[in-house]
C-alpha cells in the first residue's frame, strides 16, 4: 500500500467533500498540520466541522479557513488568540461546541478505540452538562460524552517511515495521537521520512496501522506568543 505522497494536495486528493468532519492535531500553533490546512483552503472545501483543541490564530492554522468561511462548526476547548473566531461566534456565523480539554482528548481517544461513549465527572453542574445523560456511580454523578468519529484526521509529526510509523517531537505530541486514531482516514505531514527499520520501535508514538497517507514538507513553525526578558548586566 502506497502511503507516501508528493505534497499535501496529492495526499488529500479524493478525500475532501463539503460538510465533512475533520479531527486536527496540534495545540496553539505547536504541532499543527499547517500544510494540510493550507491545501484544504486551496481546495475550497466548505461547511466543515473541526474537532481541534483550538483554531490557531487569525492568519495561521485553522484560522485561515475561518477567514475564507470554510468552517461551519468548531469542537474546541480553547478559543483565545483568534479575533475572527470570536467575531464569527458572537455574530452567530460559527457554531461552537465547547469541551473541557481532557474531555476532548478522551473523546478522540475513545473514537479511535471504537468506544461510542464514556462517563466523566468533568462538567457536571455546568453548561457543559446541559442536554447530556446523567448517571450516578457509587453516589457520584457523571455525564455521558460521545466518542469522536471523524471522516478525516490530519496531524503533524517529526519523523515517519514509509509504513506510517510516527514520532512526534516533545510538546507537538499533544492532540496529534488521539486525533490521528479517530479518523476513518489519517493523513500525516512530517518533517522527515526515514528508511524503514531505522526508527526505534520503543520510540514510536503512533503505529503505522493508523496512518494512511504521508507527506514530507518544510514547516514555518510559528511561535504563538514570544516572551523574552532583558539580558542581565554582568
Amino acid at each position: 500500500m502506497k502511503k507516501v505522497y508528493g505534497n499535501a494536495a496529492e495526499a488529500l486528493d479524493g478525500l475532501l467533500f463539503d460538510g465533512m468532519f475533520i479531527a486536527a492535531g496540534g495545540f496553539g500553533l505547536c504541532g499543527i498540520p499547517e500544510l494540510l490546512l493550507q491545501a484544504i483552503k486551496e481546495a475550497g472545501t466548505k461547511d466543515l466541522t473541526f474537532a481541534s483543541n483550538n483554531a490557531g490564530v487569525d492568519d495561521f492554522g485553522i484560522g485561515i479557513l475561518l477567514q475564507t468561511r470554510q468552517v461551519k462548526k468548531m469542537i474546541s476547548s480553547y478559543v483565545g488568540e483568534n479575533a475572527e473566531f470570536m467575531r464569527q461566534y458572537l455574530s452567530g456565523e460559527l457554531e461552537l461546541e465547547f469541551n473541557p480539554q481532557g474531555t476532548l482528548a478522551e473523546r478522540m481517544r475513545a473514537g479511535g478505540a471504537g468506544i461510542p461513549g464514556f462517563y466523566t465527572k468533568t462538567g457536571v453542574g455546568t453548561v457543559i452538562a446541559e442536554g447530556k445523560e446523567h448517571k450516578d456511580f457509587d453516589g457520584e454523578t457523571y455525564i455521558l460524552e460521545k466518542g469522536i468519529f471523524a471522516d478525516l484526521a490530519i496531524v503533524k509529526a517529526w519523523k515517519a517511515d514509509d509504513t506510517g510509523n510516527l514520532i512526534f517531537r516533545k510538546t507537538a505530541r499533544n492532540f496529534n495521537v488521539p486525533a490521528a486514531t479517530c479518523g476513518k482516514i489519517c493523513v500525516a505531514e512530517v518533517e522527515e521520512i526515514v528508511p524503514r527499520g531505522s526508527l526505534d520501535p520503543d520510540c514510536i508514538h503512533l503505529p503505522g496501522i493508523y496512518v494512511h497517507r504521508i507527506i514530507q514538507g518544510a514547516h514555518e513553525k510559528r511561535i504563538e506568543q514570544r516572551t523574552t526578558r532583558k539580558r542581565e548586566e554582568a
